[in-house]
């Protein structure tokens, strides 16, 4: 996934205040809650390729995040018991860290669970079987794919490219929610459109309309088309007349959501019933903590320096974990470039986690930049 800078929206004392009252009257939606027990507020990580694996989850739910999708789980890799089948395992690394006790997991903030196995494919029959693993691996939620914008995805028809097939989307969405046991809810991941042509909104409409008949419980509606990837402002007026069109069905939003009022100005503005939080929350966790505090009537705090060295040092520790030291080293470079925009010193601190190229030069940058006295 390529993460591009984005852009600066900035509220007026008089919205801020607005948003800050609005989020403080605002509820989780009751049927969400039914659906998916312990998602608890209007707002949860979206799943982000080549970063949302189940160490950044868990440091994501340690502040505040209610609900986590995965990062898209090629069918095909998992039929054939490829890595995406360990690396994705929400309860490994409660294993792995914890205790054996699941209470005490939980207690310490192990718990990768309310959890959706995301799901990308290209063909029903695949797609069914990899649902099936998913269901096996205890995953809470099933969901679909069809939103991926990159050109591999392509060259098999797969995420985003299928909303200019709808034919094939709709039997891929058939033969998932066929095989999936009905306790389970299965959802699905869209863009507005392919591009935007009259004829690719109508598809849109097609494939939508369908998810809800075919008894998927929420579409998640990304507001860029498949060919804008993610450039460019999404349209916030495209989910306010969808959601104005369809009153009675759950439906997400997604796109330009950075920081904590951003999750509330989006509801607001469109009523979309709970919101996806993606490259807003790389590097910063404590955005779901912010959101909480403001639906509490507090004022958002940011993360200090203690704060920040803990969650650099625990997410490298389930990384670890999951992945070994050399491949943590690497994403954990990344990471820690995100994390860097909270330093003090930020534009320093980037720089020396752009020259890491091992983990004694991650964990040098560490103690050089994130010593406390707490």
């Amino acid at each position: 996934m390529s993460i591009i800078s984005p852009p600066i929206l900035r509220l007026s004392p008089k919205q801020t205040t607005h948003i800050e009252q609005f989020a403080q009257s605002l509820k989780v939606d009751e049927r969400i809650e039914n659906l998916v027990p312990g998602f608890d507020v209007p707002f949860f990580q979206a799943g982000l390729a080549g970063y949302s694996d189940a160490a950044m989850r868990l440091v994501a739910r340690q502040h505040g995040c209610p609900f986590c999708v995965t990062e898209a789980l090629l069918d095909i890799i998992l039929v054939n018991g490829g890595k995406g089948r360990v690396r994705e395992d929400p309860d490994l690394l409660a294993a792995e860290c914890g205790s054996g006790d699941p209470k005490e997991n939980q207690a310490a903030g192990l718990d990768d669970h309310p959890i959706a196995g995301q799901v990308i494919g290209a063909t029903p029959q695949e797609m069914a079987a990899g649902a099936v693993i998913l269901v096996g691996m205890n995953y809470d939620v099933i969901d679909v794919n069809l939103a991926c914008p990159v050109k591999k995805m392509r060259k098999r028809n797969r995420g985003g490219h299928l909303l200019a097939a709808p034919e094939e989307a709709i039997a891929i969405l058939k033969a998932v929610r066929a095989t999936v046991p009905a306790h389970l809810p299965t959802t699905v991941k869209m863009r507005r459109s392919f591009d935007d042509s009259p004829e690719m909104a109508a598809n849109f409409e097609e494939i939508f309309n369908a998810a809800y008949e075919i008894g998927y419980s929420w579409v998640t509606v990304h507001c860029r088309t498949v060919e804008q990837k993610y450039h460019g402002p999404g349209k916030w007026d495209f989910l306010r007349d969808l959601v104005s069109r369809h009153k009675d069905k759950l439906i997400f939003g997604s796109g330009d959501i950075f920081q904590a009022h951003d999750i509330f100005s989006m509801i607001d503005n469109t009523g979309v019933q709970a919101v996806s939080v993606a490259r807003g929350c790389i590097g910063n966790p404590w955005i779901f903590r912010q959101a909480r505090q403001l639906m509490a009537g507090r004022e958002p705090t940011t993360p200090t320096l203690n704060e920040q060295r803990i969650a650099l040092l625990d997410h490298f520790d389930f990384s670890v974990k999951l992945h070994g030291e050399q491949a943590a080293s690497r994403m954990m470079r990344k990471f820690g470039i995100k994390f860097s925009t909270h330093h003090p010193n930020g534009d320093e601190v980037k720089a020396q986690f752009i020259k890491c190229k091992t983990v004694a030069d991650w964990q040098a940058v560490i103690e050089e930049y994130y010593q406390t006295d707490c």
